[in-house]
């Protein structure tokens, strides 16, 4: 994904407007949460090494230019759900997280690897979430990501997910419940 401007257009006090290169424009509403998934380039099965870059460049980010919530890191795709803080310009545009998260990690999967080219499409998906209460629902979807797929059958058994951020937000009591759940009991 590459933005063409990425600077925000202002719309009124509360959206903030960024295009994506051949595709309609987006909307940013001000303090939301947003969903996000990107895809590998030809979706190609990420070798773990770049799944280990890909959540270190991810969590490194958290508390600079946005609050994750959720991580998860899937073999050909990622799922972030987080939230973008701001500065006295106002909220940092997606489109500037997404293009540092998927150029950082891109430069340093293509080194570790010895390999060029493309690691991630250009486009993401990105929802902003209506309101905080949707933030759970997504987290649990993305825990869920991994047993769906097969990967796993626990997803805290999966590697490369962040449950340290997933629980900061939820809270224990979910995480319990969550426990519960999985365990069958």
């Amino acid at each position: 994904m590459e933005a063409r401007a990425s600077s925000p257009v202002r719309l009124g006090e509360m959206q903030h407007k960024y295009e994506y290169r051949r595709k309609l424009p987006h909307y940013q509403p001000d303090h939301k949460a947003f969903f996000i998934t990107f895809s590998s380039a030809k979706r190609w099965i990420l070798p773990e090494s770049a799944r280990d870059i890909t959540m270190e460049v991810c969590v490194y980010g958290n508390g600079k230019r946005f609050h994750l919530h959720g991580l998860v890191v899937m073999p050909d795709h990622v799922h972030l759900v987080l939230t973008p803080l701001a500065d006295a310009a106002g909220p940092f545009p997606i489109a500037d997280i997404m293009q540092t998260l998927k150029s950082t990690s891109a430069h340093r999967i293509n080194k570790i690897l010895g390999r060029t080219g493309k690691v991630w499409q250009d486009e993401s998906f990105d929802r902003a979430l209506r309101n905080e209460d949707s933030i759970p629902d997504k987290v649990d979807y993305i825990l869920g990501n991994p047993v769906g797929a097969g990967l796993v059958r626990n997803p805290l058994e999966y590697r490369w997910m962040s449950q340290r951020l997933i629980l900061s937000k939820v809270g224990a009591c979910f995480f319990d419940f969550f426990l519960e759940w999985i365990s069958g009991a």
